[in-house]
């Protein structure tokens, strides 16, 4: 029994130890402990030695003397280490205590994002490396909690924008098949606006998804005079504006950028489509202006006012400024006309963006330029 009674005892040693050295607050103090012995164990000694050195060669004291000097100067020796070593420790814990506190705050909300949570934001109380972690934590807890904002958002829109035509296809054609009402011209050419309607949503969700796999070394890149692409896409629309009794002023300057000619076309075609849809004026303004490194294309109109907050979301997927509306005319979008865009251009390595003066909206791109 008693030797049982040992082995139970040094194997809660050994567990005590493995806690020890999984708690880093014992690893810090530990290694800490190690270089200030080491540190005092050296400097002593060499005090020591070059003491008794001393009274070796200049026989100070006899030699019953210089044994009580040299046991009187280990004993000193010893004590001021222990008494060194007893002080730093207690300071030391106080210190790497304090330091360590935000590291246990970031394994807790750490361990809520695991188990789908979102925690609080976390207070920066420094500027060092375990400040800056705290506030990239936080920013990327803010980032997980935006993009499932985002996938609730679209999978509701995706949901409601296919519900709302699917429903009005399946009653029509049921009531045509079982003979309840009969079809003219006005009513197929309903039933082939609804099917667009979902062709045009499928089309973007797949090029949007085609855009978010494609990697910068698989895009057909080129130096492209952008102002002639500008031209050819306001060109298309012509036709479009004119038939909404509206004016398009266009202003570009030459400039050559790099870039995927097809995406590059699409962001354009997709800005204009985005201007005349929520135009409530008269005036469409097209401005491309070279800048040192980029060349920044303004599409600008006037629609209603828009808040702060609006404005910062108008690039996410299936974003409705006025959700009520955008299905009261057909051919309005989709929310991801404007996603695309930004998925295009940050592909290019160009930013997007959005100026707003009263009613006034001008949305932004900037394009590397071929130098």
């Amino acid at each position: 029994m008693k030797r049982f009674g040992e082995w139970g005892i040094a194997l809660l040693l050994i567990n005590q130890l493995r806690e020890w050295k999984q708690n880093m607050t014992w690893k810090l103090i530990g290694v800490n402990i190690i270089v200030m012995l080491t540190v005092i164990l050296l400097a002593g000694v060499s005090v020591k030695d070059f003491a008794c050195v001393l009274v070796e060669k200049y026989r100070l004291v006899g030699e019953e003397k210089n044994i009580m000097f040299n046991q009187t100067m280990q004993f000193y020796l010893i004590r001021a280490s222990l008494l060194a070593l007893v002080v730093a420790a207690l300071i030391h814990y106080v210190f790497i205590k304090k330091m360590l506190v935000p590291l246990r705050r970031l394994t807790e909300s750490t361990r809520q994002l695991t188990e789908g949570t979102y925690p609080e934001m976390l207070e920066v109380t420094s500027r060092d490396e375990i400040g800056l972690l705290t506030e990239h934590f936080n920013e990327m807890t803010r980032t997980l909690k935006r993009a499932e904002e985002n996938r609730k958002r679209m999978l509701s829109n995706i949901s409601h924008d296919l519900r709302t035509p699917l429903s009005n296809l399946n009653g029509y054609l049921e009531a045509l098949g079982s003979g309840v009402i009969t079809g003219d011209r006005e009513l197929y050419q309903s039933l082939l606006e609804e099917s667009q309607h979902i062709t045009r949503l499928v089309e973007q969700l797949h090029l949007l998804s085609v855009w978010e796999d494609r990697r910068e070394m698989h895009m057909a890149k080129a130096c492209i005079p952008i102002d002639e692409l500008i031209s050819r896409s306001t060109n298309v629309f012509q036709w479009e504006i004119k038939n909404r009794e509206m004016d398009l002023h266009v202003a570009v300057e030459p400039g050559m950028v790099i870039g995927d000619e097809d995406g590059l076309r699409q962001v354009v075609n997709n800005l204009l489509q985005n201007a005349i849809r929520h135009n409530a004026g008269r005036m469409i303004w097209v401005t491309g202006i070279c800048e040192p490194l980029h060349y920044r294309v303004t599409v600008s109109n006037i629609g209603q006012p828009m808040p702060e907050e609006v404005r910062e979301l108008v690039f996410e997927r299936f974003y409705q400024a006025d959700p009520a509306r955008h299905r009261a005319e057909i051919g309005k979008g989709s929310g991801l006309g404007l996603a695309i865009v930004k998925e295009i251009v940050q592909k290019h390595g160009g930013e997007v963006g959005l100026s707003s003066a009263d009613d006034k909206h001008s949305f932004w791109i900037t394009i590397p330029r071929s130098q």
